[in-house]
């Protein structure tokens, strides 16, 4: 399974990589997130659990997140979970008016006969499309709504 979701942002790269970082955040920010948990944390490295839920379908999984400011990336390899092995990377890429964030996902069940299938027709278009369509929608919104504010005199959004 290789799935691409993206959106443009009218914002800066840095209050962006802010929100996309701190995933221990999201729940309070993003709806479809029940809960995250930060289990272990050392330099640019976590382990983190997450739990979310597709409509009303509850899905959960740890992963391993990987920070990487200076290029402006956010790693992440599942490990535990429905999902384990599976790879995610957000990017963020000027664009003419904002920045292109794109998150790709992919994933290679090992299960014998159904793995690829399940993967490609299940996970990806039904859970992991519409998670992550909904966690760049609401962050657009967050920033976009940051920026409007800030215009007025409110401040910003979350940084790192």
């Amino acid at each position: 399974m290789h799935t691409e979701t993206a959106v443009r942002i009218e914002g800066s790269q840095e209050a962006i990589f802010g929100y996309a970082a701190r995933v221990e955040d999201w729940p309070r920010l993003l709806p479809h997130y029940r809960s995250v948990r930060v289990i272990a944390a050392s330099g640019n490295e976590r382990i983190v659990e997450m739990r979310a839920h597709r409509d009303r379908i509850p899905v959960s999984w740890w992963a391993r997140q990987v920070i990487l400011p200076s290029e402006r990336r956010i790693r992440y390899t599942h490990v535990r979970g429905v999902t384990r092995g599976m790879e995610v990377e957000w990017r963020f890429t000027p664009a003419a008016e904002g920045v292109l964030v794109t998150i790709v996902h992919d994933l290679s069940l090992r299960w014998p006969l159904v793995g690829r299938v399940v993967a490609d027709r299940i996970i990806g278009p039904m859970f992991v499309e519409p998670i992550a369509g909904a966690t760049l929608r609401r962050i657009k919104m967050l920033v976009e709504q940051d920026v409007a504010h800030s215009e007025g005199g409110r401040p910003g959004c979350v940084k790192l």
